[in-house]
């Protein structure tokens, strides 16, 4: 290979990589081992994760141990679709287009907003192009509320580095977010979350007047379950709103691959990122389905594109259109009560021990909310773990003190009093 690329040594060949990145030891690699011993060693590993085994499941902030029910993956594994990528060649890959535009279809009839793309990596990824969007008319400043989950803004400010944006955050010291009164003409997006980081309803509307007022877009960042009962994004004025789609047909997968909903007003369709597919007729008249407005860095755009983005998740697409065909309007609805009534118990029980109080009173929320406990809510946690709880996810940009339980449906009433008996004992330790 040196002497294909005309390098003398492989000195000479890594001779551009300054000497302190280097390392200046052997690797010190494991010996060699056969499949056998390897799929052994993987099975060892893997009966470690207790997650999936025996731990009741109450963590959530944005991953959550929803049902997925078996048509799901018997459908969406079949061969020909489980290995399907970006169908560059529409004539050959009719049917992937076909589930892809059902997918958009679906994603607008929920956000009721006019037009959605076919998926984007993941909810946080999703945010920082619906802000590109935003951004795209040469404003440069972004506000965020301070209910949007921490590891959101982070994804902004990581992306924000290269594209000349820092995220200002409006605090919630109260848990909800007090809308901005005050919106300079250089902001380009306000971002707020609903239902938020701590699982609390915020009034959306309150910032879409003075973000309008100001000509600045108005984002949302949702919770696709919580649409069966809760009002939409289009119904709120929101411009664009995005979501982590993990909630529908994706197991918890070790935190991925996951897929990121957008969806906007139609007078932003030429600035969305990724791949959107549309419906046409050939020759004959036929319904027939295209990539449409690929209007990034590597087609018409170029240097104006808002996004380098250049693929999409169709296999996780695929998963949630079944799982939303599955559920319906009705089964969604469903969702939405069962998850908010459990949540609801699950609240009373735990605010009910005596060292437990709510980190928010007051505020209504949805499938999580936020406790504060006596002690350090990691510890806590962990103790949880050991008598087989899995008991929600700390907060320590708020205090140490303070854990996210979230409830989904696949909670039943027998595992909530038994979470609430196995803290008190743990707290009372």
């Amino acid at each position: 290979m040196l002497a294909t690329v005309g390098v003398p040594s492989i000195d000479d060949l890594f001779s551009q990589i300054p000497e302190g990145l280097r390392l200046e030891r052997p690797l010190d690699l494991p010996r060699g081992v056969s499949e056998q011993e390897i799929l052994a060693d993987l099975a060892s590993l893997a009966r470690r994760d207790r997650a999936g085994e025996d731990l009741v499941c109450f963590a959530g902030r944005g991953a959550y141990d929803h049902f997925v029910p078996s048509v799901v993956w018997a459908l969406a594994g079949r061969s020909e679709l489980y290995t399907s990528y970006t169908p560059y060649q529409p004539e050959l890959s009719q049917g992937v287009l076909q589930a892809l535009f059902e997918f958009q279809s679906m994603v607008c009839e929920l956000t009721v907003l006019d037009v959605s793309n076919a998926s984007l990596y993941d909810g946080a990824t999703a945010l920082v192009e619906a802000v590109n969007m935003a951004r795209a008319g040469g404003r440069s400043r972004v506000l965020v509320a301070g209910g949007v989950d921490p590891r959101y803004v982070e994804t902004l400010r990581t992306y924000g580095r290269g594209s000349g944006y820092v995220p200002e955050v409006i605090q919630a010291p109260d848990g909800r977010s007090a809308p901005p009164t005050d919106i300079d003409p250089d902001v380009a997006a306000v971002v707020i979350q609903h239902p938020n980081v701590f699982g609390i309803l915020e009034d959306v509307t309150a910032f879409g007047a003075p973000a309008r007022a100001a000509g600045a877009m108005l984002i949302q960042v949702f919770d696709p379950t919580s649409l069966g009962i809760l009002a939409p994004p289009g119904d709120l004025g929101v411009d664009i709103a995005v979501a982590e789609g993990q909630p529908f047909g994706n197991h918890l997968n070790y935190g991925g691959p996951y897929l990121g909903m957008l969806a906007a007003k139609i007078e932003h369709v030429r600035k969305m990122p990724g791949r959107i597919v549309g419906e046409t007729v050939d020759v004959d008249g036929r319904p027939g389905y295209v990539l449409t407005l690929q209007a990034r860095e590597q087609h018409i755009r170029r240097e104006k594109a808002t996004s380098n983005i250049c693929t999409n998740q169709t296999l996780m697409a695929l998963a949630a259109t079944i799982h939303m065909a599955w559920l319906g309007p009705g089964g969604l609805a469903e969702l939405g009560r069962q998850c908010a009534a459990k949540a609801s118990y699950a609240f009373d029980a735990l605010t009910g021990l005596a060292s437990v109080e709510a980190a928010f009173a007051g505020e209504p929320f949805f499938k999580e909310f936020a406790v504060r406990l006596p002690r350090s809510a990691t510890e806590v946690r962990d103790a949880l773990v050991d008598r087989g709880f899995l008991a929600g996810v700390p907060a320590p940009w708020v205090d140490d003190g303070t854990l996210i339980v979230a409830v989904t449906e696949r909670r039943t009433r027998q595992e909530i009093d038994a979470l609430a008996i196995a803290m008190e004992e743990v707290l009372a330790s």
